[in-house]
């Protein structure tokens, strides 16, 4: 074998594969953690949820006020 074949066998055969494995490795942890964006959004959507669990609070509250067994007849359709 000539020079040439092994430069070319030894980068096919361990130059790029570690090299391929490394990008996604790097790539992986890049995307591991959430973006900016993200995490305003996901706080946005815990904000929303939050809201929506008071205000049924409230109207539970004020449901029981009216009527005490409205929620045992809930499944008795």
């Amino acid at each position: 074998m000539d020079t040439g074949t092994i430069a070319v066998v030894l980068s096919l055969g361990v130059v790029a594969p570690t090299w391929i494995v490394f990008h996604y490795l790097t790539r992986w942890r890049a995307t591991k953690t959430i973006s900016g964006e993200d995490e305003k959004l996901l706080q946005d959507l815990w904000q929303s949820a939050d809201k929506i669990k008071r205000r049924l609070h409230s109207l539970e509250k004020i449901r029981d006020a009216e009527s005490l067994s409205w929620q045992k007849g809930a499944g008795d359709d």
